[in-house]
This record gives structure tokens, sequence and C-alpha cells, in this order.
């Protein structure tokens, strides 16, 4: 099993043990080892083989929680869940998807109303029956109303790319053992890099197909066979994702790559542009047509192209289009035009601006998260901590944030001294934007910094025009730099909340704000479109990971995918520069 189905498993313990009225000490336990896990770049399994290494090592994982991991690793099964699942109405497990219904309010839901679906949630919430459930009221119900339908549409069920990317490593690592198979590639939505993958494409370039069938069917993660044919084969595997594979010779292998990668509406466009030009194209390659098809004489084709990606484009006059742009909207006709952007890359990654540390909800300190950041080639970051606000993550006030500041003030001159890695850290703060309006620090403090990140987590169910403008309001501060995680959603998790972002975008371009690219991968926020919108209007990105532990430095390559999606360039990255190309930019703020 992967770090995220462990993780995933324990969250569900949490969740069954807090609507059966377990210990909060309990729940908290699997809760606190469900995120330990998610944010755990290296499997579980190497850090148990590894010698002199322990499960135990690791934050809050103590033996009976490492038994349990074992237990998954080994099985695939964890017996204390099958229990508690048996002991819960399958109801409870759709409700909780309700951004906002956890155990309690679900539990309260099915034995005070007898819910037993969402379309039953949603009629209740109509007819006003949810308000006078104890605990409730008018705004719960008109909240849970309104997050149904996010429930309900089957697209939040598909698994995170992070997650997804994990199950790739781990099947092309094991098809490329197979003998028989040359070339070895995934495709599909997880190649263009979408938010959430719901099923895996595997194409394999072999002249021998049953025995790369074979080896497939061998992986130890492969759960069902669910269908085989002499080509092709679908399998289910780790985190009930279906894989399908299609194996297909040489000659084919790139326009099997280019087919099965999609997306749809992108082919479609391609094969459009084929027609015009007398071509065919499909996942065998693409072919001239040698006659004119009629009742009596069906058309020859002669195979121009299809051993690689490039030569499918090539043969339609095209360059070769990154499988991230490759959506359905205007790339075919900016690649005809020569207009394709040179997408930004992980390498052009100078810094990152976004971060925590113990000092608030952080697990690591902020020495620790020096010295990753160093290690991982960065140049400079900034340290965010949480502003006073923040109660739940033990948010600093104006003395403590001082007296970090002069922490980061004796780390800077050891490291100009040499005593420690090339590495410059910014002096940075995550100030809180208030319900009522303003900031939650002032601004006489805020003017000392280095960088201020300006977030929104609380009255996230406010009007939009009054989340609009407590947005625009922070924008127009001189001191703030960006802001973080612009709309607030969660994948899967929680829809955005209600605002202008056109409005914000605006009034980022006039001030010369920076907006975020959030790259942890529940929030990827600002959105693929968003972000190519703040590109237009001359808006500067700022990619960030928002990491809480050192672990969490490595998001950083899936914001730098969204940012692939949006079309942006190494220029429309700020924190692409130098530090001192930074602060140039920086120096263009306007209040």
């Amino acid at each position: 099993m992967t770090n995220a189905d462990i993780a995933a498993a324990f969250g569900h313990v949490a969740d069954l043990l807090e609507y059966q009225g377990e210990s909060v000490f309990r729940v908290r336990a699997y809760r606190n080892a469900a995120r330990t896990i998610d944010a755990l770049v290296e499997p579980l399994a190497a850090v148990r083989a590894a010698p002199g290494r322990s499960l135990t090592d690791l934050d809050g994982i103590g033996a009976d929680l490492a038994a349990k991991i074992e237990g998954l690793l080994d099985s695939g099964r964890l017996p204390l869940l099958d229990e508690l699942r048996q002991r819960v109405p399958a109801v409870a497990f759709e409700l909780m998807r309700v951004p906002g219904l956890g155990p309690k309010k679900a539990k309260a839901l099915i034995e005070h109303l007898g819910i037993t679906s969402l379309d039953e949630l949603e009629v209740a919430c109509r007819e006003g029956r949810v308000a006078g459930v104890k605990g409730f009221g008018d705004k719960t119900q008109a909240a849970i109303l309104g997050n149904v339908a996010f429930a309900k549409d089957p697209g939040n069920s598909r698994i995170l790319w992070e997650e997804a990317d994990a199950v790739v490593a781990a099947l092309l690592d094991w098809m490329r053992t197979c003998p028989e198979a040359r070339q070895v590639e995934a495709a599909g939505s997880w190649r263009r890099g979408r938010e959430t993958v719901g099923d895996l494409d595997l194409v394999i370039d072999s002249e021998s197909a049953a025995a790369v069938m074979d080896h497939l069917e061998r992986w130890p993660d492969v759960t069902a066979v669910l269908q085989r044919g002499d080509t092709k084969m679908s399998v289910r595997g780790p985190r009930e994702l279906q894989i399908d594979l299609r194996v297909v010779p040489a000659a084919s292998f790139g326009a099997a790559l280019q087919y099965f990668t999609g997306s749809k509406e992108h082919n479609v466009k391609l094969r459009s542009r084929a027609r015009d030009l007398g071509l065919t194209i499909n996942e065998y390659g693409a072919h001239r047509l040698e006659t004119v098809p009629d009742e009596e004489h069906p058309a020859r084709t002669a195979t121009v192209a299809g051993r690689t990606e490039a030569e499918i484009y090539d043969a339609v006059g095209l360059p070769w289009i990154p499988p991230e742009l490759r959506e359905g909207g205007n790339e075919i006709d900016r690649a005809a035009a020569g207009l394709l952007p040179v997408l930004v890359e992980l390498a052009d990654m100078r810094g990152d601006l976004h971060m925590h540390t113990t000092a608030t909800d952080g697990e690591d300190t902020l020495s620790d998260m020096v010295r990753a950041a160093a290690g991982r080639g960065l140049e400079y970051i900034a340290i965010t901590d949480h502003g006073q606000r923040v109660t739940m993550a033990r948010g600093l006030d104006r003395t403590r944030l001082l007296r970090q500041w002069d922490e980061i003030d004796r780390l800077n001159e050891a490291l100009a001294a040499g005593d420690g890695p090339a590495i410059v850290v910014l002096k940075g703060i995550e100030v809180d934007m208030l319900e009522r309006g303003g900031l939650d620090l002032p601004d006489e403090v805020l003017q000392r910094a280095d960088w201020v990140v300006a977030s929104l987590h609380y009255g996230q169910g406010q009007p939009r025009e009054r989340i609009t403008t407590r947005i625009i309001e922070a924008i127009e501060n001189p001191f703030v730099r960006v802001i973080g995680h612009p709309t607030g959603r969660l994948i899967n998790r929680r829809p955005p909340y209600d605002v202008d972002i056109e409005a914000v975008i605006e009034a980022a371009a006039r001030t010369g704000t920076f907006l975020e690219i959030n790259a942890n991968p529940w929030r990827l926020d600002l959105d693929e479109r968003h972000a190519a919108a703040a590109r237009k209007a001359g808006v500067k990105l700022v990619i960030s990971t928002d990491a809480h532990s050192t672990q969490g430095l490595d998001v950083m390559r899936c914001g730098v995918l969204q940012a692939r999606r949006g079309g942006l360039e190494k220029d429309d990255i700020a924190n692409t520069r130098t530090l001192a190309d930074l602060r140039k930019l920086m120096a263009n703020k306007r209040g």
C-alpha cells in the first residue's frame, strides 16, 4: 500500500471512532498519524526496511500504530477499520463528504431525521428540518444545502494528482522490469497534470503483449483483473484505481501515447486539423488517404507517423504540445501560430515564500526548514508562521513574532559568515484577514517584515461582496506582498468561498501585489484558469509550498505543474528570480 492509502485508512478510522463517541485522545492519535503519513515523502515500506530505523521514529507513531502500519503493508487490510465499518451506517460516509459535516453532525442528522441519502438531506434542508436539530440552525442548514451538490459531484471522488503520482511511480518501476517491455509510459489525466485523477492509462511498446499483461497481473498491488484481450487489459490497483493497459508495436507507440494522453477535446481538434490536410489520426498513427472512399472502393491509407508524439504533431504542421496544455482550448491555434509558451519548470524555482515552523503549527524547527530548503537547492525562503488570529495554530502575537525575527537575523548573520548553507531567510508572517476588516497585526509591525502573506481563514461563509472587500483591502495594504490561497478551496473537501476573483485580479494588477499558487496538493489555489487570467492581467504569481514540515517542501512540483497547466512561463513567476531581482519587483508595490 502507498503512504496515501495508509493515511486514508487512518483518517477513516478517526472519523468512525469520532462517530461512535470514542475518546478524543484516541481520535486525535489517528488523525495526527494520518497527517504525518500523508506528509511523508519516503515510502513507509522503505522506512520499515531500512537498517537501524523503525516506524516508531515517525512523529506520533507509537508501537500500536506501527503494528497497524505493518499489517497494512503486508496484507492491505486493517481489521479495526473493517470492524468499525460494520458498526456505522453506510449513509454516514456519504454525509461526511459534505463540507462542514463531520462525524458528530452526520450522526445527529441520521438519528434525529432518519436521513438515508444525500438526496434526503437536500430535501430536509429545503424543508427547514435540519435547522431544527440541536446544534445546527439556519446558517448551518444553508451552508449544508450549498455544499450537498459538491458532495454529490462524482468529480470530487477522484483522488489527488499527487496520490495518483505515487501509484504511477510504483507502477512504472514494476513494469519497467518486464524484459519484453521496451518503452513504458503513463498517459491520461495524470500525464496532463489534472488536479484529480479517476483512472490510469498505461502505454507499452512490446512485441509480446501476453508477456507484458502477465507481468502486470503479477504486480502485488493488483487486486482484480477486470478485462483482458489480445493487446489491452484493465486491472484494479491501489486506491481502487482502474489501470487500463494498451500494448502497441514501436511504430505506433508515439501515436498511442498521444491518443491516450488526451484530452478528448484536444484530440477532436487535432483530428479535425488532420482531416483538413488529407490525413487521419488514431492510436496507431497518422495516415494519408491514398484513395477517396466510396461504397465500392474503401479508402486505403499509408502511415506517415506514429513512432513518437513529435512525429504525430509534425505530420499536421505543429510543434509538439506539452501534455499540460492539451485540454481543447486554444493550444492548437497557438501552436500553429508559433505562440506556445515556454512553460516554467521545477528547476526554475529559486525560492519558497510560504512555510511554517514549530513556532505555530509546523512540525519542524526554523533550523530544520532552512537546512531542508538549502538541500533542495533553494537560494532563499520566507518563514511565514501564522499571525495571532489563528489561535488554533498558536498564532504569533507581536512579541513572539519579533523574537522570531531576531532569531532569523542572527541566523542570516551566521549563514553569511559561512556557518551553514548558502541561503537567505526572509522575515515573514502569514497575517489573517479579519472578518470585520483589517489584518491581525498592525502596520507598524508589518513594515518591519521582508515578506507578508495575507490569507483568509475565518468567515469563509460571508457574502461574496464582503469576502471580496476583505481581500481587496489586504491587497491595498502597502506591506502585503502576496495573497495566500486566494479562493480558500480544498480539493474534494471544500469548495472555494464566494469571491469575485476577477475583481481580486484587477486589484492585484493595479497595486503590484502578487497572487499565490499554493502548491499543497489539497489546495492548488489559484487554479489553472485563474492563474492564466492573472497572467493575462499582468499579475505576477508566486508558487509556494505552504509547507508545515521539511517533507512538505517537496510539493513545489505540484504547484509548478499547476502553473504549467495555466500556460505560465518562468518570467510570470516572481520566485524564479534571484533575491535581488525579486526585491526590485517588490519595490513596484503600490498601496
